[in-house]
């Protein structure tokens, strides 16, 4: 694997996995299926300070630079991207808009959080002119508005990866304390079992530690709230533990 800071290092045409760095089975998953697209794999480790509402979210987000690495070799990654902030962002960049979507759930609890996504795979990607880029769905409103800003990469989607007892897998796992993570487990057992969203609260409002900012039925197609009429209805789901923000989403199946 080559390690480089400069794109013009790095091949085109190839199969893309952007990530912040604090790599765990998640991103690997996602860097194996990569490799089943190209032979050339570029991950990208950039720490994206315009996602971030604030300083101290920024400051503390976990960096695990060494680990990073092994994971993303033995993982097959060919080539891991770490470019400098002026690269991205160079003097008199245009910042992106994600629309009225990207106002909604996770951007209404953190504004300008997701202009700040699109702004900085928009750059990647008119940088890097991947042929594929990799995303998982566990951030579905994430995956939703790339979506919209892809312009010629392919997005190739993969189920969220989820550790033993159900939990998503995220780098912020690693800020829970073991009380915290145990109490998290809470969010998985509540999207499997609810018919509602009325009984996907209040499953999620056993769990005393569990902060919920929104638990609702939507339509992935466009994010309008679900009714019975509803054919592609997802459950998503966002709160916080131990001040740690857990989000998580599941494919509802139509029941009687």
């Amino acid at each position: 694997m080559k390690v480089v800071t400069k794109v013009q290092e790095l091949p085109s045409a190839c199969a893309f996995v952007p990530t912040m760095g604090a790599l765990h089975a998640g991103h690997a998953s996602l860097f194996t299926l990569a490799k089943s697209y190209s032979e050339n794999v570029v991950a990208s480790i950039f720490v994206n300070p315009l996602q971030f509402e604030s300083a101290r979210d920024l400051a503390l987000y976990p960096r695990t630079p060494d680990v990073d690495i092994e994971i993303a070799a033995a993982a097959g990654v060919t080539h891991l991207w770490l470019p400098n902030f002026h690269d991205i962002y160079p003097e008199g960049f245009t910042k992106l808009s994600a629309g009225p979507i990207g106002d909604i759930y996770e951007g209404a609890s953190r504004p300008g959080h997701f202009d700040g996504v699109v702004t900085v795979v928009r750059r990647f990607f008119d940088l890097l002119k991947p042929k594929y880029a990799i995303f998982g769905e566990k951030d579905f409103q994430q995956l939703f508005l790339i979506k919209t800003i892809a312009a010629g990469v392919e997005i190739i989607t993969a189920p969220t990866f989820r550790e033993p007892d159900g939990m998503a897998a995220s780098s912020r796992n690693a800020l829970l304390t073991q009380e915290g993570r145990q109490a998290a487990a809470v969010i998985f057992t509540a999207l499997k079992g609810a018919d509602s969203e009325d009984q996907l609260r209040q499953m999620l409002a056993n769990e005393p530690l569990f902060q919920l900012d929104y638990a609702d039925f939507i339509d992935e197609v466009d994010f309008t709230h679900a009714h019975s009429g509803t054919q592609n209805v997802r459950a998503i789901v966002a709160g916080w533990i131990n001040g740690v923000r857990l989000i998580d989403n599941m494919r509802m199946e139509l029941r009687a």
